[in-house]
């Protein structure tokens, strides 16, 4: 059943079928409010010969421009009604049907929840990871479609804490959205996991305000409602339907976040190699906290596969390599409008310029081999229990599996810098959506496998736990003439500072039509010295560094115990 208003009158819409022998009725009923102007309901075209039969006998079917219309005047509201339509029966079936229809025609007995239709609990038994590492990944048991009911297909693409942190919301690109219960035990035990809604377009963002689950659709940010607090969804309320919604397979909804003022952020993605035919194809995107207004904040994306907010308001937002898309980027954004335009000719803009002075820089362009489709940017909280990894940015992969720290500096006001992996096993799945529990300080992500990417698993919920063990892992990155400076989250052994523990090359990349670029002019750069700033940091001479669309640096080093490691960063030099 559906709930929207008409002018001023709200209406309440219900549709069924029923076969009968070879032919099918189709009977909708309907519950018009009182309206202050009369309305009509196009039913079918005249040249498909329908019968129509109305429960109303004063509200008749007219034809009107080869259609089949239904004229309900003012006078006539409020007013419930059934309208029932076949192919193929005569009158008196029809009539019958519509005495017997299945729904009440009173909907407004349907609107204060009804009894669960899925009460049963799925339990599963989470996994403890090796706390060998400096992280170790739980395993949150997902119950997949061979361990459910109703055999539902658990390729999960966002979720979100409950206030109490022990319970997520867990929606699906099949169109589910699960409850889960104990996710912050520590060790994991026993979950508990039920199915509260079906039916969504294939959701891609979840986000939970003052406990109340929002979920980003291809067509909807849904707003999901328990309207007898059985723990079950009883009213998905359309929060907003600005959605611009073409057939086009590419154009995926991606994220869910919101500020302080309750607005909501996602992201649109382009067609794939065609052009946009939708101003929202290709964009960042907020929706007012009441969710009647959507603006455009920036243009020219290719897939960006989610949102990060940032303290100050600005944004980190990825995009994949493709048409006039290198290679994959992480992009700064500040939310100017419309005209900040990332580089894809082919979304919704009013750019002609084709040069890449014409377009944002990225942070950073990604070559395929480090990751070949990053997802969403997430930040440490600086009261989590990731130590020196505190306050600092992550990126996640849906190509890989895999977790980066993101490392970036302002230089005469353009931004630049790269990633470095995390010390860890990858995830068997892509990774999409991260967010950080306030209850336990340690991260958890969700994912699936659906388009290209290395991990094949079809879905996974994870914990990754900070352990406290050394990770040498590079939490910062400076260039400047002559020199690369690199910070990391412990201390190195004084023999990390010979130039020969570093290699570093640099390429270009070629921005066009087509599809990606191939590594242009790759050349290695010599290390002439290696220091230790400090116990820290190491700074490195390289006399012939210079500004480039791809470097990257390898790092063997030692740590201060004697372990030997290697640590790789690919990033981008904008300025010195």
């Amino acid at each position: 059943m559906q709930s929207y208003t008409i002018g001023d009158a709200a209406v309440l819409d219900a549709p069924e079928a029923v076969d009968y022998g070879p032919h099918a009725i189709f009977i909708r009923t309907l519950n018009i409010g009182k309206s202050s102007r009369g309305m009509k309901l196009r039913l079918a075209p005249d040249s498909d010969v329908v019968l129509t039969r109305v429960s109303v006998d004063a509200l008749k079917p007219v034809s009107e421009n080869g259609f089949q219309v239904l004229a309900i005047p003012a006078s006539a509201t409020p007013v419930n009604l059934r309208i029932a339509m076949s192919k193929g029966l005569d009158t008196a079936s029809i009539d019958a049907f519509l005495k017997n229809a299945q729904l009440p025609l009173d909907l407004s007995t349907l609107t204060h929840g009804s009894a669960a239709r899925w009460p049963q609990l799925v339990t599963t038994q989470g996994i403890q990871g090796n706390d060998d590492g400096p992280f170790a990944t739980d395993l949150i048991t997902h119950p997949e479609s061979a361990l459910n009911p109703w055999q539902s297909w658990m390729r999960l693409t966002g979720f979100d804490f409950f206030a109490d942190g022990a319970r997520a919301a867990v929606c699906t690109w099949m169109g589910e959205v699960w409850m889960v219960d104990g996710v912050a035990k520590q060790p994991l035990g026993e979950l508990k996991w039920r199915r509260i809604a079906t039916g969504l377009f294939q959701p891609l963002g979840l986000k939970i305000v003052n406990e109340t689950i929002y979920v980003t659709c291809r067509d909807q940010i849904a707003k999901l409602h328990d309207l007898n607090q059985d723990g079950e969804i009883d009213f998905i309320e359309c929060f907003n339907n600005d959605q611009q919604v073409t057939e086009h397979f590419h154009e995926f909804a991606m994220g869910l976040q919101s500020d302080a003022q309750g607005n909501f952020y996602y992201a649109k993605s382009a067609r794939h190699a065609l052009p946009a035919i939708v101003q929202q194809h290709g964009t960042l995107l907020r929706v007012s906290a009441d969710g009647l207004r959507t603006d455009i904040l920036a243009s020219g994306f290719r897939a960006a596969n989610g949102v990060c907010l940032n303290p100050d308001g600005t944004f980190f937002v990825t995009d994949q390599e493709g048409n006039w898309t290198p290679k994959n980027r992480i992009n700064l954004v500040q939310g100017k409008g419309p005209q900040e335009f990332f580089g894809n000719m082919l979304g919704y803009h009013d750019v002609t310029d084709q040069s890449d002075s014409a377009m944002v820089q990225p942070v950073c362009w990604i070559t395929n081999a480090f990751d070949r489709s990053p997802s969403e940017l997430v930040w440490v909280p600086r009261d989590a229990k990731w130590g020196a990894l505190n306050g600092s940015l992550l990126n996640l992969s849906y190509g890989y599996g895999k977790i980066y720290t993101v490392l970036y500096e302002e230089a005469h006001g353009k931004h630049q810098g790269g990633m470095a992996a995390l010390p860890m096993p990858q995830f068997p799945t892509g990774v999409m959506r991260g967010r950080f529990n306030p209850r336990d300080g340690q991260l958890y992500g969700c994912g699936m496998f659906a388009w290209a990417g290395n991990q094949s698993q079809p879905g996974g919920f994870y914990r990754v736990r900070a352990t406290g063990k050394p990770a040498l892992q590079p939490i910062g990155l400076h260039f400047e003439k002559g020199v690369i400076c690199v910070s990391f989250s412990d201390s190195l052994d004084a023999s990390s500072a010979q130039a020969s523990r570093y290699t570093v090359k640099a390429w270009s990349l070629k921005r066009t039509a087509n599809y990606g670029s191939e590594h242009i002019g790759e050349h290695p750069l010599a290390v002439e010295k290696a220091e230790l700033n400090d116990a820290k940091s190491v700074r490195l001479t390289v006399p012939k560094l210079h500004t480039t669309m791809s470097i990257e640096v390898v790092c063997k080093l030692k740590q201060a115990n004697g372990t030997e490691t290697e640590r790789v960063i690919h990033g981008t030099i904008h300025e010195l």
